[in-house]
């Protein structure tokens, strides 16, 4: 289910996923089937991890990645979670033919 709210979005960001919902930041982004996609795949990823290990290994993972690149940016676009979306974002078909875990690939 995808809602409009300015508030649950962090700043920089046109969306976020918390299961089961997406937010993104404004109505018009709805009409953008590439942030759309990335943002399923991220559905998929916290579903496919039963949820709350999703965002313990995403919390994990960001703070080594910013230990890392000591760079808040460098280190969001490094989480293995991102790194298959934005990889995959452009690719519509990519959740129908996605096998499981397969974010490990971009570890």
């Amino acid at each position: 289910m995808i809602l409009i709210s300015k508030y649950i979005t962090p700043k920089g960001y046109q969306g976020i996923t918390l299961y089961p919902f997406v937010f993104l930041r404004d109505s018009k982004l709805k009409r953008n089937v590439v942030l759309i996609n990335h943002e399923r795949i991220h559905l998929k990823q916290q579903l496919e991890l039963l949820i709350l290990p999703f965002y313990i290994w995403y919390g994990i993972e960001f703070l080594f990645r910013l230990y890392q690149f000591k760079n808040w940016n460098s280190a969001y676009n490094n989480i293995s979670f991102e790194r298959e979306a934005y990889t995959n974002e452009k690719d519509l078909n990519y959740l129908k033919s996605r096998p499981l875990f397969s974010f490990k690939r971009f570890l």
